[in-house]
């Protein structure tokens, strides 16, 4: 799935405390970000053949590619973890994923979630001629995230890395202590998936997935950065679970 769109975005968040840049790249359907403060790195890739869209995304914003130390990776879907090697390659960066994953991102196994509503159903369908194209080559983890909670603070972060099970077993946040946080698939907010910002069309577990949103509501989430679509409010997912 190559780069069709070409999007980019900066959100700046000033306080006395918090000094953090957003940046965020389109990917086809996906979405990558970087994330700057006193240190800097990037959370997903996108799919295969994206290292070079991403290359060209960086040198429009001051960042160096030596500059992002971490590539987090949200689930070890294809789409989104598909150019990780390849990026790697050229920003030096160390890979991340969470344990419950990492066997899928190692042994290149091709996950196809299941659905959680009827338009999952419909679209697990639809989308089925496209699998093959959702193929990564098989990618080394260097850190490999146990356990519920994973800081930041020493890639100069101001936030965590949070288990967020329910899309895969081994989905992960990151919240920023602005309370921006970036979910991956753990909600959707564009086509082909919703046509509004809400739950996920796919996931492994509803109870876990939910489970998960109530714990990144209690810990401060405010603003959601989605996978797949734009930024919306937590008083979504809060009205949601409500």
């Amino acid at each position: 799935m190559p780069c069709l769109t070409e999007r980019k975005q900066q959100t700046r968040k000033r306080s006395s405390e918090v000094n953090v840049d957003i940046y965020t790249k389109r990917l086809g359907i996906n979405r990558s970000y970087i994330i700057k403060s006193e240190g800097c790195i990037m959370i997903d890739t996108g799919p295969v053949r994206s290292a070079k869209a991403i290359r060209n995304w960086i040198k429009t914003i001051p960042i160096d590619p030596d500059e992002i130390r971490l590539i987090l990776l949200s689930h070890a879907h294809g789409d989104h973890v598909g150019a990780a090697r390849d990026v790697k390659e050229f920003t030096g960066a160390q890979i991340a994923i969470h344990e419950q994953d990492r066997e899928y991102l190692e042994k290149s196994i091709t996950l196809w979630p299941s659905a959680l509503n009827t338009w999952g159903h419909i679209a697990r369908i639809i989308m089925k001629p496209i699998k093959p194209i959702l193929r990564f080559p098989a990618t080394h983890a260097d850190i490999v995230i146990e356990g519920d909670d994973f800081s930041l603070a020493e890639y100069g972060i101001p936030g965590h890395v949070v288990h967020t099970p329910g899309h895969t077993l081994g989905s992960v946040s990151v919240l920023l202590k602005t309370g921006d946080a970036f979910v991956g698939c753990l909600a959707h907010n564009n086509l082909p998936f919703r046509l509004r910002p809400g739950w996920p069309i796919f996931g492994e577990d509803k109870n876990k997935l939910q489970a998960s949103w109530k714990r990144l509501l209690d810990l401060g989430a405010v603003r959601i950065h989605p996978g797949h679509g734009n930024p919306f409010s937590a008083e979504v997912i809060r009205q949601l679970l409500s």
